[in-house]
């Protein structure tokens, strides 16, 4: 099962309204790094292959890249973390919008890679709260 049909399927059944911002930044870690494992992108590796855990979310360059050419592609991944560019421009409602919309704050679509996400505001809300957390 792909991540995005898991967390299709059962976000709806983990996040009771209403939780205590600590609560919502460990469920936005839960989606973040174990449904939509966002640190594969946006994590750089070691040169044994592991992903460096001192920069985690802190935006790399991708290992990966199409087979044909794909207008827009982009060979590196932002910095998600509170700390970073995308953060400081976006702020916190310009993430809720991307990832309950796949829209930036512009009203532009993700450049590919990155998925097109559309989750639930709770759902959003809780990863916001996690990137939040890690400066």
């Amino acid at each position: 099962m792909g991540p995005r049909l898991f967390l299709a399927l059962f976000s709806s059944c983990l996040l009771p309204q209403g939780l205590l911002a600590a609560d919502q930044a460990a469920y936005g870690k839960y989606l973040v790094e174990e449904v939509s494992k966002c640190q594969d992108c946006h994590t750089p590796r070691l040169e044994n292959g592991q992903l460096d855990k001192d920069k985690w979310l802190k935006g790399a360059v991708l290992d990966f890249q199409p087979i044909h050419p794909v207008p827009g592609w982009h060979k590196t991944s932002p910095d998600i973390t509170s700390s970073g560019r995308l953060f400081e421009r976006w702020g916190a409602a310009g993430l809720k919008k991307f990832l309950t919309t796949g829209l930036n704050p512009r009203g532009h679509a993700a450049d590919p890679p990155m998925p097109a996400y559309k989750l639930k505001p709770a759902d959003a809300e809780a990863i916001v709260e996690y990137l939040k957390s890690l400066k």
